[in-house]
């Protein structure tokens, strides 16, 4: 017998297309029928018929795992092992589970170094190592970057970091008054995927993507931003036609890098790499780099970005309230929705169930959406216990008293009623001053959440004061190219 009547799989110029398990099973009791001369039973039941059914089970596996390698080969849709194939061609290496990372203020004698390796411990007992050596400034401080040194998304509140754990003579004191940027697991499907779109510019030379790409593949690194301003003058709002600066400046002719993670030197090794000669730089965070290609002598040149400002972002979900919610709904609804925004994905809660998120972490400059957390909260229960959400909100409830003047994005607050002012809060005040939809941005000066100043996302058009302004969330939250957001609060209100 020559050929066969078994459907083969076939490549179309829409895709793959493989043959059900039914063609399988005619194609091959059409074989055995001719094998045998004719008129054998076809019959499911019989000998024959049950040999055909377990080749035919067995042709349809190997189609099915023949198209899930094809699949694989599309980056998109690439996972495992597959997708650490295909990055290992742009070079690039799963990121393994990278620390908490920190900013702590450390307090003591004025020139008293902080060395690289120096230690800190939080109330619970997590020790943090120095990532970023510096002396304290003539005003008795510094900030300096501190990593966990245990890897994974374990959370860092804020004044939690508050013991020296490794004593260094003249260094007397050490806090974080802002909560730590969480770590994460393993990189996840979709985080690398992401990254690898980002590092394919890094075989390039002198162009923001090539810079960008190149601090992305830094080892520790958690987060990258980078943007440029062309232009001769200094630039304090839209940049690329994105309102995303929030209360800083880029320089006239200069790039722009935020990273969080990662050590000084590495990071300005990668921009040193990368950068053409001449332009300028922004940031808080500096490194001199020796270049070695001169014999002698050698320039010493100086690498600028800026480490963001960790900020909370707080979140009210409103659910439909239900007997056949479990007694931990609203601890599990906030588990998923943190999972959500630090990109942990395939990790079950405590009550076993594994959300739905998508693996994309907020990242700095990014547009927080409210949408993207629908999901992990409707799934947070599993598919027998559905949530029904009725609305997610970024920002908080508040009532409060402040003053705002014309043309300024300045909020002063001066007492507080009840609730806080958050990121993303959406203000509202009685004379109508500030203009629909205003969201706050960040907070400038005063106590977190109540009395002081804050950033808004526009400008008044009055000016009043000692006005009743309410606060309450938003849908959607420009994340500054400052910021490194952080989940805050999360409030669960059960409805009906």
């Amino acid at each position: 017998m020559s050929g066969t009547n078994v459907p083969s799989v076939q490549f179309t110029p829409t895709g793959l297309v493989i043959p059900t398990e039914a063609e399988n099973l005619a194609g091959i009791q059409a074989d055995q029928n001719a094998a045998f001369g004719g008129n054998l039973n076809p019959g499911l039941t019989t000998p024959q018929g049950q040999l055909a059914t377990s080749q035919a089970a067995a042709k349809s596996n190997a189609d099915s795992v023949f198209a899930q390698f094809v699949d694989q080969v599309d980056p998109d849709n690439a996972e495992g092992f597959m997708q650490d194939a295909i990055g290992r061609i742009y070079f690039l290496n799963r990121n393994p589970a990278l620390p908490t990372v920190v900013q702590l203020v450390c307090g003591g004698d004025v020139g008293v170094s902080i060395p690289v390796g120096a230690q800190a411990k939080d109330t619970s007992g997590n020790i943090y190592v120095c990532t970023q050596a510096g002396k304290i400034a003539a005003g008795g401080t510094v900030t300096l970057s501190f990593a966990n040194i245990v890897t994974g998304p374990i959370p860092c509140p804020e004044n939690t970091v508050t013991s020296i754990y490794q004593s260094i003579p003249g260094w007397d004191t050490v806090n974080n008054p802002s909560a730590g940027t969480v770590g994460q697991d393993v990189e996840t499907q979709a985080a690398f995927e992401f990254r690898r779109q980002q590092t394919v510019a890094a075989n390039a030379h002198g162009s923001l993507p090539a810079i960008y790409g190149n601090v992305f593949e830094v080892e520790g690194v958690l987060d990258v931003f980078a943007v440029e301003n062309v232009t001769d003058n200094p630039i304090s709002g839209a940049i690329m036609g994105n309102p995303n600066v929030t209360n800083y400046t880029v320089v006239g002719h200069s790039f722009y890098i935020a990273v969080t993670g990662g050590a000084a030197a590495d990071i300005a090794e990668a921009i040193f790499e990368k950068k053409n000669e001449g332009s300028n730089m922004n940031g808080n965070t500096s490194f001199n780099i020796t270049d070695t290609s001169y014999s002698y002598p050698q320039p010493v040149y100086t690498y600028t970005w800026n480490v963001p400002t960790p900020t909370q972002y707080a979140f009210i979900v409103n659910i439909l309230n239900s007997s056949a919610l479990p007694s931990t709904i609203v601890q599990d609804v906030q588990n998923a929705m943190t999972a959500q925004f630090n990109g942990v994905t395939g990790v079950a809660q405590a009550n076993g169930i594994v959300p739905a998120t998508t693996g994309q972490r907020a990242r700095i400059g990014s547009l927080l959406l409210a949408a993207t957390f629908y999901g992990p909260v409707a799934t947070c229960e599993g598919p027998t216990v559905p949530v029904q959400v009725l609305s997610i909100l970024i920002g908080s409830v508040c009532s409060a008293t402040g003053s705002v003047s014309d043309t300024s994005n300045v909020l002063t607050i001066t007492a507080v009623a009840s609730g806080s002012l958050t990121p993303g809060t959406t203000v509202t005040d009685a004379d109508s001053h500030i203009p629909a939809g205003t969201t706050i941005v960040q907070q400038l000066t005063g106590t977190a959440g109540g009395v002081g100043t804050y950033q808004m996302s526009a400008a008044a058009t009055g000016t009043a004061s000692g006005e009743a302004i309410t606060g309450a969330g938003s849908t959607a939250q420009q994340i500054g190219i400052d910021q490194q957001p952080q989940i805050g609060t999360i409030v669960v209100n059960l409805i009906g």
